[in-house]
């Protein structure tokens, strides 16, 4: 597999992730707590992710079990914040599910999401 098809084969598993753990597998006690820090519901979600993040780097072995333990805490970290963060807006301002500044914060929450999967790749993945 070139290198180039590689990273779009991870980038669409990494994707495909993500939209399961943040909807599929989403609970009453995650959607719940992820707006009171460090409540479980907030740290169980980060979590649900860095663990079905894990497989892309048994499918695209290319760097070491360290490099890849500190990209699943950096992403534990930053997935928690984005959504905390996107969580306190929404709420400080109260906007509802029906209301359009509420998914265009949803929007820049997965738009986040999103590029801290693109440089997990870029760091994971061989330039060449």
């Amino acid at each position: 597999m070139s290198p180039a098809h590689a990273a779009l084969a991870a980038i669409t598993y990494l994707l495909a992730k993500h939209a399961v753990a943040d909807f599929f597998l989403q609970t009453p006690l995650i959607y719940r707590q992820k707006a009171i820090y460090g409540a479980p519901g907030g740290l169980l979600h980060a979590f649900l992710h860095i663990l079905l993040t894990a497989p892309v780097f048994v499918l695209f072995p290319t760097g070491s079990v360290a490099l890849a333990t500190a990209l699943l805490a950096g992403e534990f970290i930053v997935h928690y914040h984005i959504d905390w963060t996107k969580e306190q807006i929404v709420g400080h301002y109260g906007w509802k599910f029906a209301d359009r500044p509420y998914w265009c914060a949803l929007g820049l929450d997965q738009f986040l999401h999103g590029l801290t999967y693109i440089v997990i790749l870029w760091i994971w993945l061989p330039a060449t």
